[in-house]
């Protein structure tokens, strides 16, 4: 294991460019990791998660992901792989896989075998992330699922892993409950050991930086990653008002992403980098499909009036 690593400060989970034959546009995902890793004050980048689509990666592309983000990040900031596997051995396999690729740290997503009741058998998320911890070196990141969907791991159960599974070092908190996240975030600082909470509250991230946060870890990164930075430092640095002000540009980028249905958000964070000239067409693979004109002009819109690097005022 590495325990050195310490994740801190804004850690963007990165978009996948697609051609429109639907196959890794190369030339265009390289761009966006330029600018995210260009970006001051980004601590490390996330692939192969949420955000980059996993799910319709097959494992060869999730490699090849995984090499030309190593590749163009150049040891810049550390690089963290997503495992998104329900199976706990194929999980393993994608963990061991990363780690002869030279990832840094890995961020295990739930297993979709939870759904139907793992809170009644907390064995059960324990023994998947414990069962990679053994495969493998390096540092975990657990990512805590929404309290509202079956994936969603309780407190207890989250303290008693990040304590006894020497690998975990860090939490992608997504509860979407901020009673949870305070627990959370209490009970983990409460522990001998050191555990990072990565904020992942991206539709209302300023509450949870105000209750206390050791970093940003969101696909929402992906297009306003300078906010991010910005909103967190203030924080820290105990400039609420200047945070606050942070916050009010980015309230209605993250309402027009995250507007429902929910499944479309990283769709119009792609259009999004569109729009801003970061990549230069928004390709998503089914099922997801392309959301509507009028959607895009909203976007346009919202990240012009935000003053997001890239807009252009008509």
């Amino acid at each position: 294991m590495r325990p050195e690593l310490v994740l801190r400060g804004v850690i963007p989970a990165n978009l996948m460019a697609f051609d429109s034959e639907l196959e890794i546009d190369e030339e265009n995902y390289r761009r966006h990791l330029r600018y995210l890793v260009d970006t001051p004050g980004v601590a490390g980048i996330t692939t192969n998660a949420h955000a980059s689509e996993v799910a319709t990666l097959t494992f060869e592309e999730q490699q090849r992901v995984l090499e030309m983000t190593l590749d163009e990040v150049a040891e810049a900031v550390p690089v963290v792989c997503g495992v998104y596997e329900d199976g706990t051995s194929k999980a393993a396999r994608i963990a061991k896989a990363a780690e002869r690729q030279g990832a840094d740290c890995l961020l295990v997503f739930p297993s979709t075998v939870y759904d139907f009741g793992h809170q009644l058998r907390p064995e059960m998320a324990y023994g998947h992330i414990a069962a990679i911890a053994e495969a493998v070196s390096l540092p975990i990141i657990v990512f805590v699922y929404p309290v509202s969907s079956g994936l969603h791991i309780p407190t207890d159960s989250l303290v008693r892993i990040c304590d006894e599974i020497d690998n975990v070092i860090a939490v992608k908190e997504w509860s979407n409950d901020i009673g949870v996240y305070e627990r959370n975030w209490r009970e983990l600082g409460a522990l001998d050991k050191k555990i990072s909470l990565l904020s992942s509250f991206s539709k209302s991230l300023l509450a949870s930086l105000c209750i206390g946060a050791d970093g940003v870890l969101s696909g929402h990164g992906s297009v306003v990653a300078d906010l991010h930075v910005e909103m967190f430092e203030a924080v820290n640095r105990g400039d609420l008002e200047g945070a606050r002000r942070v916050a009010a540009r980015a309230y209605p980028v993250v309402q027009a992403t995250y507007a429902e249905p929910f499944l479309d958000g990283h769709n119009r964070m792609k259009e999004a980098l569109a729009i801003l000239g970061r990549i230069d067409e928004a390709h998503v693979r089914p099922p997801l499909r392309r959301i509507s004109d009028a959607e895009r002009e909203k976007i346009r819109r919202v990240v012009t009036e935000a003053g997001l690097p890239g807009a252009r005022r008509e």
